[in-house]
């Protein structure tokens, strides 16, 4: 599988005479190297290789690889897998730490129950007198699981401990 192809296009004539229609396909060995004479279609359509300002040149040497080495280039279908690929790998990472990562779970000292037209602020205030409402009212939320400061009358509420 060390073998290279080469293929010349020739794109510069806006006319290309009928013989010469077709790009010329040669299978070169793992002991062989290209000559200058070769990459430009033998000197018939641009004299002496020179189609496409003297790039061939260089774009028939990368193809060209030593004995033992494999060039390889990727297409579009390939560099997308290949990022697809790399954004599982790196989102998978993601989870995986997310979820190892252990937040300490808040320990509660007691349970509260609401009483008739009392709001979450006041019970915050009530029951965490140390620390500033929003905080307070923020910790028994988190705590009891609300995702609101709606409360209502008889329900039981659980009050994280101050640490």
């Amino acid at each position: 599988m060390s073998d290279v192809v080469v293929w010349d296009f020739v794109t510069a004539p806006a006319r290309i005479p009928s013989g010469s229609a077709r790009p010329r396909l040669r299978l070169v060995g793992p002991d062989e190297r290209i000559g200058p004479d070769e990459l430009g279609g033998g000197g018939e359509l641009g004299g002496g290789g020179e189609l496409g300002g003297g790039g061939d040149r260089a774009n028939a040497s990368a193809l060209v690889a030593s004995p033992g080495t494999m060039a390889t280039r990727l297409t579009r279908r390939g560099r997308l897998v290949v990022t697809l690929v790399a954004t599982v790998a790196v989102v998978t990472l993601a989870v995986l730490l997310a979820t190892s990562v252990d937040a300490a779970a808040p320990q509660i000292n007691y349970a509260t129950t609401v009483s008739a037209g009392q709001t979450l602020s006041e019970v915050a205030a009530a029951q965490l007198p140390n620390l500033p409402i929003h905080e307070a009212v923020a910790r028994i939320q988190l705590v009891n699981g609300l995702s609101s400061s709606q409360v209502q009358a008889g329900q039981l509420l659980l009050i994280p401990s101050m640490r």
